[in-house]
């Protein structure tokens, strides 16, 4: 009796369990969930607390300083000095610079990164390219300008050698390196392995079923091109474009080591505002500064998230 009872009982007993996960085992109960996401956002609270101290604090006082005087008072005077001709002249000269060399880099890092389609995403070759790009996509500040002083500066040795032995002086038209043009040079050093960075995902994010059936509905290698694969990968080439012009817009420490007399571009005159008493009869105009470059980058960024948010549907 007792024995044709034990299968009921075990079954019964195995409905009262609680069911398990293919993978994890036993689900677990709302207490239990709850606990896993607080230990969760714990983890998350040194990153936090990092981007509080260190990015959200700064931003607000950098932008908040422009809606007040030295001594505290609320005024407009200094966000009205953003209509000055000279500061607006300094933006479109960032925007200039910023917008060359993102179209720069972003042509040339895609040309890159469509060479490296023809490389074994495991070989020795494509893991050196993208190491190399890493690298040199972080590799800007002083270091960098330092380097091409060092290598095509005024006393460089290539430019005397260039100019006692073939006769030919690159800075015949002026000290070109010194200035925004110069700029525009060594902005792209480091705009196309970022390029490199975030446009190779994309390209590799093709399939080959779409070639396939391309191929098989009697389209031309034209036709992949111009109707899958440029409609597919527009999104993502136009969100590193702007990552690209992101990155270039809110270069400091290049420019400052490079460019020594006047301000450019808008790092610079927020230096030259920090630096000095009064601009253009302002107080605090480099919050003023701030809050137009803060500006700037969130449109920017905002549709660099669009875009990327519209990539992720072709890589799913």
């Amino acid at each position: 009796m007792t024995v044709a009872n034990a299968p009921v009982l075990v079954a019964g007993a195995a409905e009262t369990t609680s069911p398990r996960h293919p993978l994890t085992g036993p689900a677990s109960s709302p207490r239990r969930r709850a606990s896993r996401g607080l230990v969760t956002y714990l983890g998350l609270t040194p990153f936090a607390l990092y981007v509080l101290v260190f990015l959200f604090i700064p931003t607000i006082l950098a932008v908040t300083t422009g809606f007040f005087t030295e001594d505290g008072a609320f005024t407009l005077t200094n966000i009205a000095g953003l209509l000055d001709p000279l500061v607006l002249n300094t933006f479109a000269a960032s925007f200039w610079v910023s917008a060359v060399t993102a179209v720069v880099g972003a042509v040339v890092g895609a040309l890159v990164c469509y060479a490296l389609l023809g490389t074994r995403a495991d070989g020795a070759l494509r893991s050196v390219i993208d190491s190399v790009a890493s690298v040199l996509a972080q590799f800007g500040g002083v270091m960098l300008a330092f380097a091409f002083i060092a290598a095509i500066g005024l006393q460089s040795l290539l430019t005397l050698w260039l100019k006692n032995t073939v006769g030919f002086d690159i800075y015949a038209n002026g000290t070109w390196l010194y200035q925004p043009a110069g700029l525009l040079v060594v902005y792209t050093y480091f705009q196309v392995p970022l390029m490199v960075i975030t446009f190779l995902p994309a390209l590799e994010g093709l399939k080959r079923q779409w070639a396939e059936a391309n191929a098989t509905l009697g389209g031309t290698r034209l036709t992949y091109w111009t109707r899958i694969a440029f409609p597919v990968l527009a999104p993502s080439f136009f969100g590193s474009l702007l990552l690209l012009f992101a990155n270039a817009f809110s270069s400091y420490a290049t420019a400052a080591a490079l460019v020594s007399q006047g301000s450019p571009i808008v790092p610079l005159q927020i230096r030259a505002a920090l630096v000095s008493e009064t601009v253009l009869g302002r107080e605090n105009m480099a919050g003023a500064l701030a809050l137009g470059m803060v500006v700037v980058m969130v449109v920017v960024m905002w549709g660099y998230s669009v875009l990327q948010s519209r990539t992720s549907r072709w890589q799913r």
